[in-house]
């Protein structure tokens, strides 16, 4: 081996598990490293019940919660699971332009008739830039704003996978029809931050199968393909 290509250490094994949650089925997940059985909840939007029951079935300890943004179906559940789990899990994420939605799914949580919502704030904020662990892996934060102004991306380039919220779908894009909603922006982000993306980068999204940033680039009728 040429003396100035170190090996390069191979990745943590992470593993990820989705558990359905509120009637927008949408995709909560666990993610945890499989030697140390550390890593975090992401988007519990409800259903505290059987996110815990994942938990015990995995057998993983959640060192935080993140949210990639502050929809009641992401982010209405947080507030008890951080109490249910003993209060010292931290939440981290959305980027702050999503607190006001985030003070608002109590009242949410009755349009929809989703019981159980609370109001919640991190105990950090996110931004492009910041610095994301999960189970010891790096994840790269992107704010990807449009679907909310919020919305956040989480981006680990040692195994190419991307929790994407609800910026991306396969085969289409976050709602923009909002009040808040920004059609242009999400797809500058999306064309800016995401698709510069190699296309072996698969990705969990909020609702609905993942999907690749090659298969996207190719098919999704929003961004081109």
């Amino acid at each position: 081996m040429s003396k100035d290509k170190p090996a390069v250490k191979p990745a943590v094994p992470m593993k990820a598990a989705i558990i359905p949650v509120t009637p927008f089925e949408q995709n909560c997940s666990l993610l945890w490293n499989s030697d140390t059985m550390a890593g975090a909840v992401v988007d519990p939007g409800g259903d505290v019940d059987n996110i815990l029951a994942a938990i015990a079935e995995v057998g993983i300890t959640v060192e935080k919660i993140v949210l990639t943004h502050g929809h009641i179906d992401h982010a209405g559940g947080a507030a008890e699971l951080k109490e249910r789990l003993g209060g010292n899990v931290p939440i981290e994420g959305p980027h702050r332009a999503d607190a006001f939605l985030l003070r608002g799914l109590a009242a949410q949580g009755r349009q929809y008739g989703i019981a159980g919502s609370r109001n919640v704030e991190p105990d950090r904020w996110l931004d492009e830039g910041d610095a994301l662990d999960i189970g010891g892996q790096a994840f790269e934060i992107k704010h990807c704003p449009g679907h909310s102004p919020g919305s956040l991306v989480y981006i680990n380039h040692a195994q190419k996978f991307i929790l994407m919220g609800d910026v991306l779908f396969r085969g289409s894009i976050g709602r923009t029809d909002f009040p808040y909603g920004d059609h242009d922006a999400l797809i500058n982000a999306i064309k800016t931050k995401l698709l510069t993306l190699d296309d072996g980068y698969g990705f969990l999204c909020g609702h609905g199968p993942g999907s690749t940033i090659g298969l996207e680039r190719k098919t999704n009728p929003y961004i081109g393909g």
